[in-house]
């Protein structure tokens, strides 16, 4: 195993990792501008109010994308046993 394979395997995994993990990331980016705009359009700071809404809507997205999620991580993981074999030599 040369190190431009352990390159590309960890560049891969990180690609993959970064791929389905975006999604979800974005969501809450989103969810905690709309709150934030609205605690400064109403002055009203709850702590709550930032948090709750986030992770119900980051958990909300979880639920809906796993099985997209799901569907990447087997085929990339599937990918990578299948060229198992390559690597040992």
């Amino acid at each position: 195993m040369n190190p431009e394979l352990v390159v590309r395997i960890a560049k891969e995994a990180i690609e993959i990792t970064l791929y389905l993990s975006l999604p979800i990331m974005g969501v809450g980016l989103v969810v905690g501008f709309i709150i934030s705009l609205f605690q400064a359009v109403t002055q009203m700071h709850e702590i709550t109010l930032t948090f709750v809404p986030k992770i119900v809507a980051v958990l909300l997205s979880l639920l809906f994308l796993m099985p997209w999620m799901l569907q990447k991580m087997i085929y990339y993981t599937e990918q990578l046993l299948i060229q198992l074999p390559g690597f040992a030599r």
